[in-house]
């Protein structure tokens, strides 16, 4: 994965905000806070929305926007205008972030068994009511080599499609 000299980190909830800043504020991943546009986790969906508030700053060089998302089919539209000077990487936590927790805790057959999305895992069998909560996820993973661990066993387990990118493509 080459990423363009500025990025720009977008996540769609706040647990896998709170699992990117972990990974940035222990340098673990393959970019910086420093290289990010405002140097911090951004929290918008929309492309048309990231290119008002984010591209109209006349940027000179190539952005890389790294989508931490759970969705495969949700579109990030940008104008034609920014089009080629935007360069968008999907990394995909299907189907959802708190399978990390569920991998940490070593419940996944029990999850694979219980036919509960795993938010709904977490929270019923695991009972992590605040599973999708910054601060809980914040500190259930206050050990990063605990969340690295995780992120590998997930990776092990999932199924990642032909040109899609998981959290682990993200690591150092």
């Amino acid at each position: 994965m080459e990423l363009a000299r500025y990025k720009a980190c977008i996540c769609e909830g706040s647990a896998e905000n709170a699992i990117m800043d972990i990974l940035l504020d222990h340098n673990l991943l393959i970019f910086s806070r420093e290289e990010m546009i405002e140097e911090e986790v951004i929290r918008c969906r929309e492309g048309k929305k990231f290119e008002e508030k984010y591209l109209r700053k006349g940027f000179v060089d190539k952005i890389s926007v790294i989508r931490i998302l759970d969705s495969r089919r949700e579109n990030f539209k940008l104008s034609k205008a920014y089009a080629s000077k935007v360069d968008v990487i999907n990394v995909i936590t299907a189907p959802e972030i708190e399978m990390l927790i569920i991998f940490n805790e070593d419940k996944y057959k029990e999850f694979k068994k219980s036919g509960k999305k795993p938010s709904g895992f977490c929270k019923e069998d695991l009972k992590m009511t605040e599973v999708k909560s910054y601060d809980f996820v914040k500190g259930y993973f206050s050990d990063p080599t605990v969340l690295v661990a995780a992120i590998k066993k997930y990776h092990e387990m999932s199924k990642v499609q032909k040109g899609e990118y998981t959290l682990l493509d993200l690591l150092r």
